[in-house]
């Protein structure tokens, strides 16, 4: 949805993305234009979590490289796979929204990991009440066992997780990026690993999806890939259903939608809205 498209469909009023990232949408065209824009943050926000849990599990547990190793040889020993627990660990999130704060309840109640945020958008009393300590993101980065990358693609993320931000990280630390792709530099996380500056990683999202046979991640045990499902379980597409056909709903009655990306748009689209006698 491009500043381009807009012009060619100039009767366009909203835009509705069907799940919670909107980097696909250029948001302020849309809003130029009086054209509102919403997605269905939160409907997925079990789902993602869960992803993020389970690749934290298989990597500190090692079980990849156990099934790995059962499955087409002989010779091992159970302990050339010891692991390392979750429990009480330090985990560092960045981006503490809808997703941010479900790993951060679930890893905090379970685990009892110690649960740090960096999130620019938030006070450190909303931080400290969504179940995280509020810290910069170089010492996120510095103190984490495991770094969970779930924040928004934006002009303001992109890259930011680059050779420098994971120079900072502990070399026994894991990454974990359910979020978007371009948010890592995979080419930095590529050379981390490939010189043991990090224990392993977790990729759900990456820069092209799919990402060739030839992409340089395939090649380590310990990492865990995934193809931009985190997100994707039958719960979570009912629950995106249900919320955008409310959304829609909203929007055709004159209401103030419940999940406004632009809400500076509100009052031209009402405008355009009363103009166009929308119904």
């Amino acid at each position: 949805m491009s500043r381009a498209f807009l012009e060619k469909c100039p009767r366009i009023m909203a835009v509705s993305v069907s799940g919670a990232g909107f980097d696909t949408v250029d948001v302020q065209a849309c809003t130029d234009r009086g054209v509102i824009v919403v997605n269905q943050a939160g409907a997925n926000k079990e789902a993602v979590a869960e992803h993020v849990i389970g690749m934290m599990l298989a990597l500190a547990k090692r079980m990849l490289g156990m099934d790995r190793s059962l499955r087409r040889e002989r010779g091992w020993h159970r302990s050339d796979y010891m692991g390392t627990e979750l429990f009480g660990k330090t985990l560092g999130i960045i981006g503490l929204g809808n997703v941010g704060s479900r790993v951060a309840e679930l890893c905090g109640g379970l685990f009892q990991m110690q649960v740090s945020a960096y999130d620019p958008y938030l006070s450190e009393k909303e931080i400290e009440d969504r179940g995280a300590s509020p810290v910069v993101l170089e010492k996120l980065l510095e103190s984490s066992d495991f770094v969970s990358i779930n924040c928004p693609l934006t002009t303001e993320t992109a890259g930011m997780i680059n050779s420098t931000a994971i120079g900072q990280m502990k070399t026994t630390a894991y990454l974990i990026t359910t979020a978007r792709g371009g948010i890592v530099d995979e080419g930095a996380l590529v050379e981390a690993l490939e010189n043991g500056w990090l224990r392993g990683a977790g990729v759900d999202v990456w820069a092209v999806e799919p990402p060739p046979l030839n992409h340089k991640l395939i090649n380590f045990d310990n990492v865990i890939l995934t193809m931009h499902t985190a997100g994707i379980t039958e719960e979570a597409r009912q629950r995106q259903g249900v919320y955008a056909a409310e959304q829609w709903l909203q929007i055709a009655a004159g209401t103030r939608p419940a999940r406004l990306v632009n809400p500076s748009a509100w009052d031209g689209f009402q405008a355009r809205r009363k103009r166009t006698k929308m119904r």
